[in-house]
Formats: C-alpha cells, sequence, structure tokens
C-alpha cells in the first residue's frame, strides 16, 4: 500500500480535527467541493468518506455510528488527512488508494494492475440467483464453475463460497490483473479450488464444459470511453474497452460459450446498458434479465441456459 501524501507538522488540520467525525466531516465537505466521481464501491461523497474512514483506521466498513466521537492519535489523523487529500488529488479510486475493496461485505486486495471489483453478478450470487425458488436452486449441484474475464478473481472466489461444492477455472486476458487474483486466491486460502489462467476468453480452456459460466467482460463503448472522468481512467483499459458499441467481447462470449457448458449449463453475463442492442441484434435468444439492487438501470445482466446457445436446428434435440 502506497503511503498517502505528507503531512506537513504544522498543518492546523491536526489541531483542529480531533474525533473520527471532525475528519469525516471535513472529507464530506471537501469530495462535494471537488466535485468527485463515484462508482467504484461508492456512489457519493458520504459513503465514499465513510469507507476511507473506516478502512484508513482498519475499523469494520459497515459501523461508522459507534467510533464517530472516538478521539484519533496523530498518527492517525495523519493519515487519514493524506488519504483525503490524496483522493482529490489524484482522483484515484479509494479501493487503490486503501488496496481493498468488497462485494457483499467479502474483502478483495486491489491495485491499479486491475479494475476495482464491483460487479452486479457478485450481488446477484448472494441474493438473486441461487437457493430455494431462483435459477439455481440447488448451489451444491453446480460442480463446476468459469469466472471469465476475471480481474481481480472475486467473482471466482464468490463462487466458491455459494456453490460449497464445485471447483473453479478463472481466466483473465492481463498478467497484472491475474497477479492480483492470484493473490486473493491465496488470500482466502482457495487455491486447492480455483485455477487460474492466462488467456483470451476460452483459448486457454481446451473442451471443458462448465455447470456455470461468469462474464464480467469488458462493455464500456467507445464514446463513454473517452469521455471516462479521472476515476475510471486509472483503471485498466482493457479492463472497460468493448470497442465501438461496447458488445465486441459479448458477441464472441455468445458465439463460443455453448460449446463450454454442461448439458444442464448456464451463462451469466454482465453488459452494463447494453440490453436495447443485444435484444435487437439477437431476436431468437431468450434473454432474463436479472435486476441487481444497486443498478442503475434495468436489466444489466442476462441468463441464458445453454440449449438456448445451441444453433436453432439443434434445439430441444437432447435427451
Amino acid at each position: 500500500m502506497a503511503d498517502p501524501p505528507a503531512i506537513a507538522a504544522d498543518d492546523e488540520r491536526l489541531a483542529v480535527f480531533a474525533t473520527v467525525r471532525d475528519c469525516f466531516r471535513y472529507a464530506v465537505s471537501r469530495f462535494n467541493a471537488a466535485e468527485l466521481a463515484y462508482g467504484h464501491g461508492a456512489t457519493n461523497a458520504v459513503d465514499e468518506a465513510a469507507f476511507i474512514v473506516l478502512e484508513g483506521l482498519k475499523l469494520p466498513i459497515d459501523a461508522l455510528d459507534p467510533f464517530l466521537d472516538a478521539r484519533l492519535t496523530r498518527a492517525e489523523r495523519v493519515r487519514l488527512l493524506g488519504l483525503i487529500d490524496a483522493r482529490v488529488a489524484t482522483r484515484k479510486p479509494a479501493a487503490y488508494l486503501l488496496n481493498r475493496a468488497y462485494i457483499q461485505g467479502v474483502p478483495f486486495y486491489v491495485d491499479e494492475r486491475a479494475i476495482v471489483p464491483r460487479s452486479f453478478i457478485g450481488e446477484l450470487l448472494f441474493h438473486g440467483l441461487v437457493g430455494p425458488g431462483a435459477l439455481i436452486e440447488d448451489p451444491e449441484a453446480i460442480e463446476t464453475v468459469l469466472d471469465l474475464c476475471a480481474g481481480g478473481g472475486s467473482l471466482a472466489i464468490l463462487a466458491a463460497r455459494v456453490f460449497p461444492d464445485a471447483t473453479i477455472d478463472a481466466v483473465e486476458l492481463s498478467a497484472g490483473a491475474l497477479a492480483v487474483a492470484r493473490r486473493n486466491v491465496e488470500e482466502h486460502d482457495l487455491a486447492d479450488r480455483v485455477t487460474l489462467y492466462e488467456g483470451d476468453l476460452f483459448a486457454p480452456l481446451g473442451a471443458k464444459r462448465y455447470d456455470l459460466i461468469l462474464a464480467n467482460p469488458p462493455y464500456v463503448d467507445a464514446e463513454s470511453l473517452a469521455a471516462f472522468p479521472p476515476e475510471y481512467a486509472a483503471e485498466p483499459r482493457l479492463a472497460h474497452a468493448g470497442g465501438r458499441d461496447g458488445l465486441d467481447i459479448v458477441r464472441r462470449i455468445l458465439a463460443e460459450a455453448g460449446a463450454h457448458l454442461t448439458q444442464e449449463g448456464a451463462l451469466v453475463c454482465e453488459v452494463g446498458r447494453a440490453r436495447a442492442i443485444l435484444e435487437a441484434a439477437y431476436p431468437e435468444l431468450p434473454f432474463l434479465w436479472l435486476d441487481a439492487e444497486d443498478s442503475e438501470a434495468e436489466g444489466e445482466v442476462f441468463f441464458l441456459r445453454a440449449v438456448d446457445l445451441e444453433p436453432r436446428g439443434k434445439r430441444g434435440r437432447r435427451v
């Protein structure tokens, strides 16, 4: 973890700010004044400030109130003010400044070699996709899972938690991101269940098939990519760039996934706000759109079964 910018010994803030509440309030004011962009775990200045303060002090990230009036040591004030200053000066996501991100309360190491983990699929694995009455009713029936475009490995690790009997493969094109994933797999003690592959989509997997494929590919269109605020531009471009309309990689996944699913397998893929484009381009595919609580748009993740991805003339012939 990189040290935050140095704070001068005579910085008046060290004398004025005594409590967690003081630093939290100051952070919110600074972030609002700087008109920062969010979306890497927090959606507003208040949540961003809470994350920086709590993670910066190694406190539970979901429990700010009990600590608001706690007095800070001088070293703690120096650290928090350095992080607040760095967030404004560098415009890097807070997750990079702290080398930490969370999905559903599960912690992950992150640095600038990998995109900050925040997939809606992570939420859906815990709420909506798996369980009684859900699309996947019995998590123990899932024996093999593929995390495609794995980044830092968060979805592979979450899948290992949700599907207790499954072995997980994870594929990532970037060697740097794969190194981050390797660290996360080791920190979560999952090296015996999660296997990492470096390569382009299905290329390193041969003829392997899976009960479930999870994919969070690059899906940002060229126009949006060019207009990225500094926070998003700080992430690896490879993790975002999806071509002119954002769907270059998604099209390849749709074309190849069927050959890597078991007979009862399914594909879950995040595509951002591309629902209308996909439905127009693939009118024959019965996309089932899944809504995550944190999603700002309707239908940013789709679900397709293996049979849906077979050539039209072959559908329904399996026994």
